[in-house]
């Protein structure tokens, strides 16, 4: 919806095309939440909700906060709606920018929707948000098995072997991080919209205009 059909559904890493790293569809589709069955995925939520003792008849009350900004306030609010599916009812909190990173740092939320960058180069993602101690690993995540995998992968020079490493990183972090990635922005969006229209910086001289480069 807020991507107009131009997003995609990916994990840990910037899924294909434009990422040359991530998972094949049909591998990221055996990990938990991304099996692209709504039907099936909604009956098993519903089924754990249940058999916590909740239902239809006795709704989970829940504050999903986000930061006050429109593209997470728009997220979060589809996340709202969706959650009503499967019995939970959210109320938005919707946080001011200031104070919002702050927050996720201290783990201050009850159900929390962020948008963070992704790239086509894994290490800097890998080592900047999963990194155990990372100055923006938000949710603290820390286990020595994947940071010797994110070492790993970074020496290792085959690519498909490279592949192997990662995709063995994404199991890992998709069973033990407390989150999930919902979909990602990509070209086309409109978040990268502005890219269509973008102009490299031109000065006068005397033989006319020129782009200037660093």
């Amino acid at each position: 919806i807020i991507t107009e059909g131009q997003g995609d559904i990916g994990g840990t890493m910037l899924p294909a095309p434009e990422g040359v790293w991530s998972m094949p569809p049909e591998m990221l589709k055996t990990l938990p939440g991304y099996d692209p069955d709504l039907a099936k995925n909604r009956a098993q939520a519903r089924a754990i909700v249940q058999k916590l003792g909740y239902g239809p008849d006795k709704r989970i009350a829940v504050t999903v906060s986000t930061r006050n900004i429109p593209p997470y306030r728009d997220a979060a609010v589809i996340l709202i709606d969706q959650l009503k599916e499967i019995y939970i009812d959210g109320v938005l909190d919707a946080v001011d920018t200031a104070q919002w990173y702050p927050r996720l740092m201290r783990k201050d939320f009850t159900v929390g929707l962020n948008i963070q960058t992704s790239g086509p180069d894994a290490d800097p993602i890998l080592n900047n948000f999963y990194g155990c101690g990372a100055s923006v690993n938000w949710d603290g995540y820390c286990n020595p098995e994947v940071d010797e995998l994110i070492e790993r992968q970074s020496r290792e020079g085959d690519p498909a072997r490279r592949k192997e490493v990662l995709w063995q990183i994404e199991r890992c972090e998709t069973l033990g991080l407390p989150y999930l990635y919902l979909g990602y922005w990509i070209a086309l969006s409109r978040k990268m919209a502005y890219k269509a229209t973008f102009r490299p910086i031109e000065g006068l001289g005397q033989g006319g205009w020129r782009r200037l480069t660093l």
